[in-house]
């Protein structure tokens, strides 16, 4: 593992981030008691980092990804990805900045059934309003890049659970985005699918330089990530200061 400087609450070194998070706070209504779900959490993440969070059930990892992926407004704090900060854009001016600057891998990777492997990035590609022959070029690389370009023409059903997962990676890098998030990306397969899995996100952090977060409950793949944090009481924390 690569070691890079880092203080408890999640901050990097001093390198520009391609996504910060500062004092971001989410709550909610426990009957009449209100209840923050992050604390005033801070998170900064700099091209070619590849950060792990763990936390028990409930802990708010989700909602922390939600939140940096611009799909939830926070009660309080600032979200900035690529520079720029989401507080105060338009609506469409905050699905242009998602769109182009963040790529999301989900946990059962979410593939249309009815779409072809090469059909899911096509689509990902139309979404943007990008569909052209450039996409379509840059499709087939990241199925030949992922290890599919003999499965592009099939459905998800005809793919395994890693395959699945694969073409769900490769549809989030269509938009060539700054910042990649993971929720629990190998929660449903085995080990070694798994580890395969982590070492991919591993490579195309590394080769494209994302600044990216995979939210996991699997510690198995500490090896392939430069920081380890955990989601403890609303806030992070280094998993060898929350364990210590």
């Amino acid at each position: 593992m690569s070691p890079t400087p880092a203080d408890s609450d999640g901050r990097s070194d001093s390198r520009e981030p391609a996504l910060s998070l500062d004092g971001i706070v989410v709550t909610f209504l426990d009957g009449e008691r209100e209840v923050a779900i992050l604390d005033h959490t801070a998170l900064s993440v700099t091209p070619g980092e590849l950060v792990t969070i763990s936390g028990r059930s409930g802990s708010g990892k989700s909602t922390l990804l939600a939140v940096a992926g611009m799909l939830r407004t926070p009660d309080a704090g600032t979200v900035i990805v690529a520079g720029t900060e989401a507080a105060g854009l338009s609506p469409s001016a905050r699905t242009r900045l998602r769109r182009e600057q963040i790529g999301m891998v989900f946990q059962g990777a979410e593939l249309f059934p009815s779409l072809t492997a090469f059909e899911q990035l096509e689509l990902a590609a139309h979404i943007q309003g990008g569909l052209n022959r450039d996409a379509r070029d840059r499709a087939h690389g990241l199925l030949d890049e992922i290890g599919l370009a003999d499965r592009q023409d099939h459905r998800p059903g005809q793919l395994s659970g890693g395959e699945r997962q694969r073409v769900g990676i490769a549809r989030a890098l269509m938009n060539r985005p700054s910042v990649l998030l993971a929720d629990e990306p190998t929660s449903s397969l085995d080990p070694e699918r798994a580890r395969e899995i982590m070492e991919l996100l591993a490579a195309v952090t590394a080769e494209r330089g994302l600044a990216t977060v995979v939210v996991s409950h699997d510690p198995a793949h500490l090896d392939l990530t430069h920081r380890e944090l955990v989601l403890e009481s609303g806030r992070l924390r280094n998993l060898e200061a929350a364990s210590g």
